[in-house]
C-alpha cells in the first residue's frame, strides 16, 4: 500500500481513503488520553485538521501510525496549556458492552464490575505507562508502531509496557488477569 507515486509526489488517494478508516482508533487513543469523550472529540477534531493540513507530507505506509502520533501531539499541546488534570468520565462503550448472548443479570453485574475494576486500573497509571498499554493491548499495534507514535526507542516500549503491566497486575491480582471468577 504506497502513498506515493514513483515521481515521490501524492497518489491520487483522498485524505478520506487514507485516514477516514483510522479515526476510530484516534477516537479511542484520544479517550485513554483525556479520560473523557468530550476532550477526545476536540483532540481528534483538531489533530484530523492537523493531518488534512499535512497530508501531502505523510510519508510510508502506516497512515494509523501516523494519525496516532498527530493524536498525541496535539493532546500533549493541550494538556500543557490546561491547569487543572482532565476529569474522570465514565467510558461508556466499555462499561455498558454486552456480549451477543444475554447473561443472566448476576453475570452481567460481575461483567459491569470487572470492566469497571480494569478501567479504573488502567486510568490510574501513569500517562506515559497508560499510552503505551493502550496501544499495545486496546489498539494491537506492534512495538515498532508504538515507538513511532510515542516517539521513544522500541526498548523503552517494551520496557514500560512490562512496567504498565506489573502495575495493572498488582492493582488487579492474579484473578482478575486471568478472568476466573471467585
Amino acid at each position: 500500500m504506497g502513498f506515493h507515486d514513483s515521481a515521490g509526489g501524492r497518489s491520487p488517494q483522498t485524505f478520506d481513503a487514507v485516514v477516514g478508516p483510522h479515526l476510530n482508533a484516534a477516537f479511542n487513543y484520544a479517550r485513554w488520553l483525556t479520560r473523557n469523550d468530550a476532550d477526545a472529540e476536540d483532540v481528534v477534531q483538531d489533530a484530523a485538521l492537523r493531518a488534512f493540513r499535512y497530508f501531502g507530507s505523510l510519508r510510508g505506509d502506516n497512515p494509523r501510525a501516523w494519525l496516532l502520533t498527530i493524536v498525541r501531539h496535539t493532546w500533549y499541546a493541550r494538556a500543557s496549556q490546561l491547569a487543572a488534570r482532565p476529569r474522570l468520565v465514565e467510558y461508556e462503550e466499555m462499561t455498558h458492552a454486552q456480549p451477543d448472548h444475554h447473561p443472566d443479570p448476576e453475570a452481567l453485574a460481575l461483567q459491569r464490575q470487572t470492566s469497571d475494576r480494569v478501567r479504573q486500573a488502567v486510568e490510574s497509571l501513569p500517562d506515559d505507562f497508560r499510552e503505551v498499554i493502550v496501544l499495545r493491548e486496546l489498539e494491537g499495534m506492534s512495538y515498532k508502531e508504538i515507538a513511532e507514535v510515542v516517539g521513544i526507542p522500541m526498548g523503552t516500549v517494551m520496557s514500560r509496557l512490562a512496567r504498565a503491566r506489573e502495575r495493572l497486575l498488582a492493582l488487579l491480582g492474579p484473578v482478575a488477569i486471568r478472568g476466573e471468577a471467585r
